[in-house]
């Protein structure tokens, strides 16, 4: 499969993977997606902002809460 992909300077490559088909099949019923570049496409973006996404962990106790902030009150049922 050929695959374009645009990265963050426009860099275009022509890249042959294999795929497993179950993967893609199951990708199709997911999404409403048509093609599998589409897909690929998609799994690359989300694969990146799950890798962006700062680590709560890494921020404990480093986050001061303003003075009666009540996380509690905030949520909705």
């Amino acid at each position: 499969m050929h695959i374009v992909m645009c990265i963050q300077r426009c860099i275009l490559m022509r890249t042959n993977v294999v795929i497993d088909d179950k993967l893609i099949q199951e990708a199709f019923r997911l999404t409403k997606l048509k093609t599998k570049k589409e897909i690929i496409h998609k799994a690359l973006e989300e694969f990146i902002q799950n890798r962006k996404r700062l680590d709560l962990r890494e921020v404990r106790g480093k986050i001061r809460f303003a003075e009666g902030y009540d996380y509690k009150k905030m949520r909705t049922r």
